[in-house]
C-alpha cells in the first residue's frame, strides 16, 4: 500500500509522530504534506484537502493520513472531492472499526487537541488496528454483506455527486492549486505516482 502523509501548518510539529508510528507495517509511506523542520508553502486544511483529493484520484496514494488540530476540519476538506472517504480517528478502536465497517481510503487524525502525554504509543496503537486486518471485512461478521453493499452504494453516491475531479482542478481558484503543486515533496510525490495526470 502507498501511504501519503499530509500534515498541514497547525500540525506541522507533530509529522515526524506520524512517520515513526507508521514504520513497521510494510507499507510504502510518502511525507508530501508539511513537516517541522521543511519549508515550502503554508498550508492549511483547505489545501490538504484537495491533496488529499489528488492524491486519491490520481492513483497516487492508496491511503492519506492527514489531519488538523482536531481532525474535523481536514475531514470535511477532504470529503468535498469524489471518491475520497476519510473517517475521523483518534483512539485505536476507531481505527480497527473503520478499517473493519468502512474500508475507507483517508484517515484524518485530531493533531492538537487531546494530544498530550503518550501520543505517540496511541498513534502507533491506531495504525497497528488499521492495519490489523482486511479493510472491509465487517463487523460484526453477520453484517459484512450489508456494509459492503453500503460501502459500493456510497462509492456510486459519490460519482454521481460531484463533478468529474479534472474539471474540479480545472474550476478551482487558481492561488489554492497553484499553492499545493509548488509545495515540492507533493508535486514529485504526484509527478511520480500519478496514474492518472491532471492539467492544474
Amino acid at each position: 500500500m502507498r501511504i501519503a502523509v499530509i500534515n498541514e501548518v497547525s500540525s506541522r510539529d507533530k509529522n515526524g509522530k506520524i512517520l515513526d508510528a507508521l514504520k513497521g507495517f510494510g507499507h510504502e509511506t510518502f511525507n508530501v504534506g508539511m513537516s517541522a523542520d521543511g519549508d515550502g508553502p503554508e498550508l492549511t486544511y483547505i489545501h490538504t484537502g484537495l491533496m488529499a483529493g489528488v492524491a486519491i484520484n490520481s492513483g497516487a496514494a492508496d491511503l492519506v493520513v492527514g489531519g488538523c488540530g482536531t481532525g474535523q476540519g481536514f475531514l470535511i476538506s477532504a470529503m468535498q472531492y469524489p471518491g475520497v472517504f476519510c473517517g475521523l480517528v483518534t483512539e485505536p478502536l476507531d481505527a480497527w472499526l473503520f478499517s473493519q465497517i468502512n474500508g475507507g481510503n483517508c484517515v484524518s487524525l485530531a493533531l492538537n487537541k487531546g494530544f498530550g502525554w503518550a501520543a505517540d504509543i496511541n498513534l502507533k496503537y491506531i495504525f497497528e488496528k488499521l492495519f490489523s486486518d482486511e479493510m472491509g471485512k465487517g463487523y460484526p461478521e453477520h453484517r459484512s454483506a450489508s456494509q459492503k453493499e453500503s460501502r459500493d452504494m456510497l462509492k456510486t453516491i459519490s460519482v454521481n455527486a460531484h463533478r468529474d475531479f479534472a474539471d474540479i482542478l480545472q474550476n478551482t481558484d487558481r492561488q489554492l492549486t497553484e499553492r499545493i503543486f509548488s509545495h515540492k515533496p507533493f508535486k514529485e510525490f504526484i509527478d511520480n505516482y500519478a496514474k492518472i495526470k491532471y492539467v492544474y
